[in-house]
């Protein structure tokens, strides 16, 4: 396979000083504590639960401490780990790929190690590049912004597995959930699993990468595995369930390219869902992606925002907006087309429930002829993305019949309990 030079170093987080092994000064959060991350509490340990071991890291450019520094730099420099590979998600090791993209497999310019691309990689090529890669002890330190459909927590999942199959410690060094701890959304159910939702949890799962990894290794693994992977979870400190990012103090780094700032991740819940309609942008190639959705302005208009505006929906304004995306993602009839609809506008955070509202805004927007739900070609037995979002055809049948927000959100009442009950023995905060 063909190696790139990775340019950029550890993902571009600069030399390390005299300080390596501490963590750096960050500022306080709005209610008066520093959340620290995974990561943050493995380097203040001097990285003792690495000791001894051969590690390769699952990341991106969000594995940075309180310093913004790089957990790849920082072992590297460390002296105490025995650093031999990094393998990158959706998205890639560095974060420059778009949506669906990664960068292909190459060699950290500053530390020298592979990186191999790893992003949509069978449970066998997983397995074949711990084995190549001679890993003892895999490290998962990605941000995870809380939402089924948000790839890496699958990158996870199924690089869980395959070191639980070739007999590798896993430990994930947690982060906060950027929106909080509270589960809501639809339940994904086996027949519609895709790389969107890989396994049975809610939409909107409330819980940390870690504590979805102690979800995932008493739940799933046993079954697909054969047993549980030797698993080990470096808790965050100071977080709070209802802490949404701008409580943490934890420093922000994109996840991806369409999730600039935690105001993205705290709408994407239930503007993501607009992936599933063709003829709709979620936002893509805009500052404001996921807060701007529109469609085509001479199929869509101002009455949008009014309607969803006199609903009074908890926490939420809508402002009429005109915008023209440069990025299209799988919508190429909508690029760089001057396009009509709204911004989000959260304001109210605690009262704001992401999935009702955009549940509200697909119930508004389907009024219109030009609406669309979008269909793949490659997937003629379940050819509706939506389908794969929401877990199952329910919502888009439910709208397409005429069901008024209500009517949608109630149907998954009991699921949604089910899973509360199920997740609690695994939570850590």
């Amino acid at each position: 396979m063909q190696r790139r030079n990775f340019l950029a170093g550890a993902v571009g987080t600069g030399a390390l000083g005299a300080t390596a092994l501490g963590v750096g000064p960050a500022a306080a959060n709005s209610r008066g504590r520093q959340v620290r991350t995974g990561l943050d509490e493995l380097v203040s340990s001097g990285f003792a639960e690495l000791a001894g071991q051969r590690v390769g890291v699952v990341s991106n450019p969000t594995g940075v401490d309180a310093s913004y520094r790089h957990l790849v730099d920082l072992m590297h420099g460390s002296g105490r780990v025995q650093l031999v590979a990094a393998f990158g998600p959706e998205h890639g090791f560095r974060g420059s790929a778009q949506a669906g993209g990664s960068e292909g497999t190459g060699t950290d310019a500053r530390t020298g190690i592979p990186v191999y691309d790893a992003y949509g990689a069978s449970l066998a090529r997983w397995e074949a590049m711990f084995t190549e890669a001679g890993v003892d002890t895999v490290v998962f330190d990605i941000q995870d912004v809380g939402v089924r459909f948000y790839t890496y927590i699958w990158t996870m999942y199924t690089s869980m597995v395959a070191a639980a199959r070739v007999g590798k410690r896993y430990v994930v060094l947690d982060r906060p959930n950027p929106i909080g701890g509270r589960a809501y959304g639809p339940m994904m159910t086996t027949p519609y699993t895709s790389g969107v939702g890989l396994k049975e949890i809610i939409q909107q799962h409330g819980m940390t990468v870690g504590e979805l990894a102690r979800f995932f290794n008493a739940t799933f693994l046993p079954v697909e595995a054969g047993r549980p992977v030797d698993l080990h979870v470096v808790r965050c400190r100071h977080w709070k369930r209802d802490d949404l990012a701008a409580d943490t103090g934890v420093p922000w780094v994109m996840p991806s390219p369409n999730m600039p700032t935690p105001d993205t991740a705290l709408v994407y819940p239930g503007t993501g869902l607009f992936e599933g309609v063709a003829s709709i942008t979620e936002g893509r190639g805009t500052c404001r992606p996921f807060e701007l959705i529109g469609g085509l302005a001479t199929d869509f208009d101002h009455h949008w925002g009014d309607r969803l505006n006199a609903r009074n929906l908890p926490g939420v304004e809508f402002r009429e907006a005109y915008f023209s995306p440069t990025s299209a993602g799988q919508k190429p009839a909508l690029l760089n087309k001057l396009c009509a609809g709204v911004e989000v506008k959260v304001v109210d955070a605690a009262a704001y429930d992401p999935i009702r509202t955009g549940v509200a805004m697909l119930v508004e927007a389907h009024k219109y002829p030009a609406f669309a739900w979008r269909q793949d070609s490659w997937d003629t037995v379940r050819p509706y993305w939506i389908d794969k979002l929401t877990g199952s055809p329910r919502l888009r049948t439910q709208i397409d019949a005429g069901a008024d927000v209500d009517d949608v959100v109630g149907a998954w009442a009991d699921e949604l309990a089910t899973f509360n009950r199920r997740r609690r023995p695994y939570l850590l905060y």
